[in-house]
């Protein structure tokens, strides 16, 4: 499935971006005997995100920087980069190493699937790198067994995600528009949210994007976060950045995103986004802020 280790085979770098994931809506509709959820979400991604940057070297390693590096564990058996890079050569039987730079621009468990998204952005750039030929198929196989948001992640465009994440259908993406993402910086465990949860499960309803901006906000009106109670149960804060979306008049739909913290507010277009994002960051200079679109396309993979 590879030409050659060798590194004269191998590319001199592979650089690509690990946008954020957004659940634009998210209901839990069953759970299997083994304990894992079953979803039915709504997913986006945007141009705001992560970036990984990979080169051949004789031993796996990673480094972490950017403004949420610090305190993550960068030779950890946790660290989902890692284990993603270990997977795929155990997959190909690849002797070959990789230095691994993750600059990290999105708060550490925030429901915006940094690690998964991280985990999808490194398993395309050393196939990349180690000039493998694997389809997408393969890689989301082996995406699902590091989390349920990687086979999304690796799709990263509007798609519809379900069962526990293996089952990916492309969507329409949304009408342009703008798009807040706010933080507390308060991570937030995903299983002690499920755990928090008691709600009845939902049924799947399907869903159409329509192409038009306040056809497209009614319809995600009729959505629902299923996690979004449990989730400010674990973490109260997540009401005051609610409230902090919620009192500006332009902003036409808000929700929280995956498991929390990160909410998001959905603006008609850009200007009234940015104005939003300064508003909040200077009333909350402790929180993060951004202002950002959804993007239409997965990020290429830049050789060289």
């Amino acid at each position: 499935m590879t030409s050659s280790d060798s590194p004269e085979h191998l590319a001199a770098s592979v650089r690509i971006d690990a946008p954020a994931k957004i659940n634009l809506f998210l209901h839990v509709t069953g759970r299997r005997d083994e304990g894992y959820h079953l979803l039915e979400s709504f997913v986006v991604f945007t141009e705001i995100g992560d970036r990984l940057v990979v080169e051949p070297a004789d031993t796996l390693s990673l480094v972490i920087q950017g403004p949420f590096g610090a305190g993550l564990d960068s030779g950890g058996g946790d660290n989902l980069v890692l284990q993603a890079a270990e997977a795929l050569r155990a997959a190909f039987h690849i002797t070959a190493g990789a230095r691994i730079v993750l600059e990290k621009n999105l708060p550490v468990s925030s429901g915006v699937g940094g690690g998964s998204a991280d985990a999808a952005a490194a398993l395309r750039a050393l196939s990349a790198l180690w000039n493998l030929e694997v389809s997408a198929q393969r890689l989301a196989e082996i995406g699902i067994a590091l989390g349920a948001d990687v086979p999304v992640c690796l799709f990263a465009r509007p798609a519809m995600m379900s069962g526990v994440g293996e089952a990916v259908d492309r969507a329409a993406a949304p009408p342009g528009c703008g798009v807040v993402l706010v933080n507390a910086r308060e991570g937030v465990s995903t299983p002690a949210v499920f755990a928090a949860r008691s709600a009845a499960f939902s049924d799947a309803h399907g869903w159409k994007t329509p192409h038009n901006f306040d056809e497209f906000v009614q319809a995600l009106s009729g959505q629902r976060n299923d996690l979004f109670e449990p989730a400010r149960m674990v973490s109260p804060v997540i009401d005051r950045v609610m409230s902090a979306l919620q009192a500006d008049g332009q902003c036409a739909l808000t929700r929280l995103s995956g498991s929390g913290g990160t909410c998001f507010g959905i603006y008609r277009d850009t200007s009234s986004a940015d104005t939003a994002a300064q508003r909040i960051s200077q009333e909350n200079p402790d929180w993060w802020c951004v202002s950002t679109v959804f993007r239409d396309t997965p990020p290429p993979v830049q050789i060289g």
